[in-house]
Formats: C-alpha cells, structure tokens, sequence
C-alpha cells in the first residue's frame, strides 16, 4: 500500500506518530521542542536558516522547503525495523533536491555504541544490518566499534531517500536543544570517520556517496517558552 500524509493541525499532531508518545511527548523534551520549533517557523526555524546561511556550501544559502514529514520511518536492508527519523524535510536549492534528515535532541544520548548494539553473539539479522549501513556510507566494521548506532542509520537514511527521489544532495542535521551541547563528541567521533573536523553550528562534508552528496550538520536551537493552544 502507498504512504498517505495528512497535512499537520499543529505541534501535537506529531504526538500521535511517536512511538511511545507518553513517554516522549514532554516539555523539554527533544520531540516536543523539535515540533514545536518547526511549526513556529513559517519557512525554516531560525536557528537553522542562520547556520545554512553562513555556511560555506552555497547549496544551503537559499533553501526552501518543499515537504516536512515528522517521525519518518525509512525501510534499512538487513531487517525488519525502520529507522524512525525525528523529521524528513524535502527541499530544494539551486534548482537541485535535497533531502534533510533532522535528529532531534536536548539530553537524551545516540543510544548505543555499534559494540553494545551487536552486543557478544550478533544475530545473521543484526550482522546483515550493519553490513547494509556500512555498504551505503562507504564504512568498514573495525572503524565504527564505539560510534552510536543510531547516528548510523540516521544518515544512510538521508542517502536513501535522496537516491529514492534522485537528488544528488543529502544532508544529516543534528537539532539540539541543549545549552552543554550534550553528546556533541559523538557526532564528532562519527563524523571524523568522513576525514571531516565538524564545529558546534555548522555544516561540513560532503562525502560523495554513490552520486549522492552527503553533508554533515549540527545546530542549537532554544527551548521553546511559547504556550500553544493545540488544534
């Protein structure tokens, strides 16, 4: 069966696709300050249109939005789980595409290294997996021992869907709403193994990937103070 979107009423809307919205639908909360600060702004959150702005990448200096989907699941080789994206934005620059995966953040970590999700007997399912991911980004198992999981399928995510709709330019962001910037050193760890040096607020790639054009991105935002009246 296709994928049907219904357009969002309000920050709230991305509730209801959460996995478990009891649990991550909070104040504070990268989930609920994600949603909140991308349906405040009318084109990007301000926060992220300053760092594409002032990048060097004249790819990111005019980009619009062309389509938002909050909780993204992305179908990865090598098993039954998708990778949930916090949100998949398809935009265009320069008369190209390009697609935008957005890892929210305020204190919770990347989950586990990619030694503790293989954990001593990995599964054929998991070694399959891994092999996938590693296969798209272009990785070798030895180099990625203690680099988080999930920054992993993250970006094959956004390679994956600039291959699914031919675009040529990718872009994994990190959202954080973390004043400490909480677990930066693990995006840096990850994306050191692209021989790239990455800085708090900024863009830095790309890694050409099978034609398509992977950039690396990290921005700040503020908690959200504003009170909505949902729906």
């Amino acid at each position: 069966m296709a994928k049907f979107f219904i357009p969002s009423r309000g920050p709230l809307s991305w509730r209801d696709s959460l996995a478990d919205p009891d649990k991550q639908w909070k104040k504070g909360y990268s989930a609920y300050e994600l949603a909140h600060c991308w349906e405040e702004a009318t084109k990007l959150p301000s926060c992220v249109d300053t760092i594409f702005k002032q990048c060097e990448f004249p790819l990111f200096h005019d980009v619009e939005v062309l389509l938002a989907f909050p909780e993204y699941k992305v179908p990865l080789p090598g098993g039954n789980a998708s990778s949930q994206n916090d949100l998949y934005v398809l935009a265009k620059s320069k008369n190209e595409l390009l697609t935008i995966m957005v890892e929210g953040k305020v204190s919770e970590p990347f989950g586990k290294t990619v030694e503790n999700w293989l954990g001593k007997n990995p599964s054929d399912g998991k070694q399959k997996r891994l092999e996938s991911l590693l296969n798209i980004l272009g990785l070798h198992k030895e180099s990625v021992g203690n680099i988080r999981y999930q920054l992993l399928h993250r970006a094959s995510s956004a390679v994956l869907e600039a291959r699914k709709v031919n675009a040529r330019q990718s872009l994994m962001l990190v959202h954080s709403f973390s004043e400490t910037r909480k677990w930066f050193e693990d995006y840096i760890n990850f994306v050191k193994l692209f021989n790239f040096s990455p800085n708090k607020d900024g863009i830095v790639g790309p890694v050409e990937l099978n034609e398509v054009n992977l950039y690396f991105g990290w921005v700040t935002g503020e908690i959200n103070k504003k009170e909505w009246k949902h729906f």
